[in-house]
């Protein structure tokens, strides 16, 4: 299991402290240093299942400041955009055996610990 955390986000570390009182194993990767490559955020988006657009935190400073129109960009482009701007990701992600949820509200991790469908 893998979580791509922000210390300085609540909801991230509310996420990461589920995680810890679920005893399972897991690796903290601090996505603004290590940010995920485009290949990495494809198979995330593909086991979502979610276009990625909706993965682009567009509240963020930084999406102002690009003054991306969203919805003109490309499923390669938007990766491309999350890849090269990681602040824009969507936060916390957990990612485990194919499956993956984002920790909005936290508790959504708790999914992972029951038995896949």
């Amino acid at each position: 299991m893998k979580i791509y955390h922000n210390p300085r986000c609540s909801k991230s570390r509310a996420t990461l402290a589920l995680l810890e009182q679920s005893g399972q194993d897991f690796e903290i990767v601090e996505y603004l240093l290590h940010p995920p490559t485009e290949i990495q955020l494809q198979q995330i988006i593909q086991w979502l299942g979610l276009p990625a657009r909706q993965l682009v935190r567009t509240g963020e400073k930084r999406f102002v400041e690009l003054g991306i129109d969203l919805s003109a960009l490309t499923e390669d482009e938007t990766i491309a955009l999350l890849a090269d701007n990681p602040i824009l990701l969507q936060r916390p992600i957990v990612v485990s055996q194919q499956r993956v949820i984002i920790g909005r509200p936290p508790e959504n991790v708790n999914e992972l610990f029951l038995p896949s469908p």
